[in-house]
């Protein structure tokens, strides 16, 4: 599970199981989880976040989502 990005107490990683379904991140800040698309930063499903901090998740994955995606491609090799 490497972690890709931390910010605000966020953490962003990847499953290395995964690599068969399209690009997403996984989302941790203390017992919340949650997991987003990278095309679209659509969020896929999410346990304990608030609505609030799924809308400022969705806003990072945005922002950062081409090293996302890189980050992506080099770890799975596509």
């Amino acid at each position: 599970m490497p972690t890709i990005l931390r910010v605000d107490g966020f953490r962003f990683y990847f499953y290395s199981h995964e690599p068969n379904e399209p690009p997403h991140v996984h989302i941790d800040k203390d017992a919340a989880t949650a997991k987003v698309w990278l095309h679209d930063a659509a969020v896929a499903r999410s346990m304990g976040f608030s609505a609030q901090d799924l809308s400022k998740i969705q806003r990072m994955v945005k922002i950062h989502q081409s090293s996302l995606k890189e980050a992506w491609n080099a770890f799975f090799g596509t």
